[in-house]
């Protein structure tokens, strides 16, 4: 039986609904423009003008939105994190050897790394922040979709570890521990990639550069993992 609309029966306010979406949408359009600025030009030379204008909107309308540069860019990396986690679970898919799965997640990792030089400058960026220093500067819903979408990549990997240890090819001791690990020391490692070059002593005193590529970057992060993942760490 349908319950008859009295005066004291809660109504859905339209107006207020309307206004919300507006604001989702304005959201994302900030986020969209931010994202492409940080492909094009990269995260340092991105500007709170430039992204208002890529929009049509002043700059001070990004701040109603946004509490500031930090958590403008804390959501924009979470689009690009939402993407690694897609490629991430693809790269496994269909492979049943423990090691095959760990190397395809960092290869996949460490490609995306290297397609998108802007993610790496973000993720960076929002590391050396301390946590305290973050909460002060991101909203807390900002903060609760950064740490999913980071949760969100790593539990993949911590998945493909744990299917290793099942299996008895892995004997990590802190699944955790280590997909953060390789996380860290993968960005750090594509920042290498990216500037191509190695120093070493050549007499002392006296630098030598060599040079890197990404492919070498590469192969010495999937080694890596997969020494790690059989010492049990």
């Amino acid at each position: 039986m349908v319950s008859p609309v009295t005066d004291e029966t809660p109504r859905v306010d339209g107006r207020r609904s309307a206004a919300a979406a507006r604001r989702r949408q304005r959201e994302r359009e900030i986020l969209e423009a931010t994202r492409a600025l940080f492909d094009k030009r990269g995260v340092r030379d991105a500007q709170i003008e430039d992204i208002a204008q890529a929009v049509g909107i002043n700059r001070a309308i990004v701040y109603r939105h946004f509490t500031g540069k930090e958590e403008l860019f804390a959501l924009t990396l979470v689009g690009y994190l939402d993407e690694l986690r897609g490629l991430l679970r693809e790269s496994v898919e269909g492979l049943a050897a423990a090691e095959d799965r760990l190397r395809a997640t960092v290869s996949a990792f460490v490609d995306y790394g290297l397609d998108h030089p802007a993610f790496v400058d973000c993720a960076q960026a929002l590391m050396r922040r301390t946590g305290p220093e973050l909460l002060e500067e991101i909203s807390e819903s900002a903060m609760f979709r950064l740490g999913r979408a980071i949760s969100g990549c790593l539990t993949v990997v911590a998945h493909v570890l744990d299917d290793g240890i099942e299996s008895g090819d892995f004997r990590v001791q802190d699944t955790t521990l280590l997909a953060n690990q390789l996380y860290a020391s993968g960005l750090g490692s594509l920042q290498l990639a990216r500037v191509g070059m190695l120093v070493s002593e050549a007499a002392p005193g006296i630098p030598r550069i060599h040079r890197v590529s990404g492919e070498q970057v590469k192969t010495y992060l999937v080694t890596s993992a997969l020494a790690l993942a059989h010492q049990g760490i």
